[in-house]
């Protein structure tokens, strides 16, 4: 066998062929092969795009290249409370009574008809993932520019009871937590913070009732995890507070912890 693959180079060189030209030409015509390959896959990407264009989360106008989700009208729309600079502002002074509060910050406005509860509507009922995780990477730059939750050891998004997840297809503050971490780097705590009973939704509740609504519905499957740990608390709306109070009365039987709270955006 050697000696034929032997007299088959002598022969490609005798007849002017370099030996290793069989090898050139099928490393041309397998990339040859990959350009029409990827040719055809942005040729098609680009047909759905046409076709399928993709809009603005919050007015619906077609993005152009560089936006992503958002238009640049309506990212110019939603600024920075900044909150996050500085002790004692609104966020805080709200959720005072929390036990074990450290800071507390919230990054938006929310107001009725606004670019803000647009965006909110779409993560939460719009099934926008992907803007869930492109808000929390900017509540996360939000933060650490304050430099106030520096010390932060985890991060705890407010759990949707399993029946609520499962109509919505994901927890809109798991995601913004994943898109906070992808900045922070820091753990997500997702699975010790449960609700365990279904509550009617805040929304719809009047002011007076909320408390009560969700009291008692959230608990600590496994404390020991948490104990002794900076937990950051996040959620996608802070109105009356009486969610993130649940929350953070469950969260007060853990030893030595430290707890302070980043929503989205705060009603007012």
């Amino acid at each position: 066998m050697k000696n034929e693959e032997l007299v088959s180079g002598e022969q490609r060189v005798a007849s002017g062929e370099h030996p290793c030209a069989s090898a050139t030409q099928t490393f041309k015509h397998s990339n040859v092969q990959a350009f029409k390959h990827s040719s055809f896959f942005t040729l098609h990407s680009s047909f759905i795009q046409v076709l399928f264009p993709s809009t603005c989360a919050a007015c619906g106008r077609v993005l152009t290249v560089g936006e992503e989700q958002l238009c640049l009208h309506c990212l110019a729309d939603i600024a920075s409370l900044g909150y996050a600079d500085f002790d004692d502002n609104p966020a805080e002074r709200q959720l005072a009574g929390l036990p074990h509060l450290v800071s507390a910050s919230a990054m938006l406005a929310y107001r009725k008809e606004s670019t803000v509860q647009k965006v909110v509507h779409s993560m939460k009922f719009r099934g926008n993932s992907e803007l869930c995780l492109m808000m929390g990477r900017q509540l996360a730059l939000d933060l650490h520019r304050g430099g106030r939750f520096d010390d932060v050891d985890l991060l705890v998004p407010v759990p949707l009871h399993w029946l609520r997840r499962l109509s919505r297809g994901y927890n809109q503050s798991l995601l913004l937590c994943r898109g906070m971490a992808e900045v922070l780097h820091l753990p997500i705590s997702s699975g010790n913070l449960v609700r365990h009973r279904y509550t009617h939704k805040q929304s719809q509740q009047r002011s007076a009732l909320r408390s009560s609504n969700v009291e008692g519905a959230f608990s600590v499957r496994h404390p020991e995890k948490l104990a002794s740990k900076h937990l950051l608390l996040v959620d996608d709306v802070l109105t009356t507070g009486a969610t993130l109070s649940a929350c953070a009365d469950a969260l007060s039987t853990i030893p030595n912890i430290k707890l302070s709270v980043a929503t989205l955006t705060m009603a007012g």
